[in-house]
């Protein structure tokens, strides 16, 4: 407070002054920003993590349904072999010449049902196969981004207790964890 040239610092004005002149350079606003950065690329971490983990059980889902699917045709593909066993016994049981032919041309036909049967099984089976192998990536970028983001939080708590504390050793370790934690989502953004 001045009156006519006399000047009194209260308590608060004495602290607000100190602080200004030996806190170094800013330190509460460069946590802060930086703090703010971590934050904001760990939301996006988080966010792309959400999306991989999605997308894994999306691709399982699938390898299961083309699974079942192949599990069908292996179904059909086993009564037309017990078809194909009946004919072939009826063939040799049957009375006549013209029936024998009958069961036999039936025999060959659920043989050339059961290729075509067996081929389309197989192609599900595979299917399922690649579903699961894309899933298992997703997966595996998943753990990327869930590491990343864990990073970042990490060290957004060595933010706050770099405040609380004032060393500023331990804004190094911030920004430290922090490039940890960008380079582990680097590495699920290029699927390593």
């Amino acid at each position: 407070m001045s009156e006519n040239g006399f000047h009194v610092h209260g308590p608060h004005d004495h602290e607000l002054e100190h602080a200004a002149q030996h806190e170094p350079r800013g330190f509460a606003g460069q946590l802060a920003v930086i703090t703010a950065i971590l934050a904001t690329v760990g939301a996006f971490f988080s966010y792309m993590g959400g999306a991989t983990q999605a997308n894994a059980g999306i691709l399982k889902n699938d390898a299961a349904i083309k699974k079942t699917e192949a599990g069908d045709q292996w179904n059909y593909y086993q009564s037309k072999s017990s078809k194909q066993a009946l004919a072939e016994l009826a063939s040799e049981l049957a009375p006549g010449e013209e029936q024998k032919a009958k069961y036999r041309d039936k025999a060959a036909r659920y043989e050339k049902e059961k290729a075509d049967i067996k081929a389309a099984a197989e192609k599900l089976e595979e299917q399922s196969r690649h579903f699961d192998e894309q899933s298992e990536a997703q997966m595996h970028t998943h753990h990327r981004w869930a590491q990343a983001t864990t990073a970042l939080q990490v060290s957004i708590a060595l933010a706050a207790i770099a405040l609380l504390t004032r060393k500023r050793w331990m804004e190094g370790a911030t920004v430290v964890v922090g490039g940890i934690g960008v380079v582990l989502g680097g590495a699920a953004w290029l699927h390593l």
